[in-house]
């Protein structure tokens, strides 16, 4: 076996999905937010948008980048968390 071989046999490609990590936090730290739609954005009055939202939301047609008024629009019971990425680095350092 020759050394590039070796490099291959041990090299290791994963694939992560993290469309839901920021939502997916939130929820872990609120056990209440389970089972309903969440989004991680910006206030709907403030011109906000979405980064991220469960997959729950999602059957609503929601999307990271979705402006936050067209999201409560599509999803009345939408509840959406402030982005808090200082836990997010946190969580990511610790798990990775």
């Amino acid at each position: 076996m020759n050394q590039k071989t070796k490099i291959w046999k041990q090299r290791k490609i994963i694939h992560i999905d993290m469309d839901s990590f920021f939502a997916s936090i939130e929820i872990r730290d609120n056990p209440n937010l389970k089972n309903k739609p969440v989004a991680v954005g910006g206030k709907a009055n403030e011109r906000g948008v979405l980064t991220t939202c469960n997959y729950l939301a999602r059957k609503y047609g929601l999307h990271s980048a979705m402006s936050s008024k067209t999201a409560i629009q599509l999803c009345k019971d939408l509840i959406i968390i402030p982005v808090d990425i200082t836990k997010y680095r946190k969580d990511i350092k610790r798990n990775f």
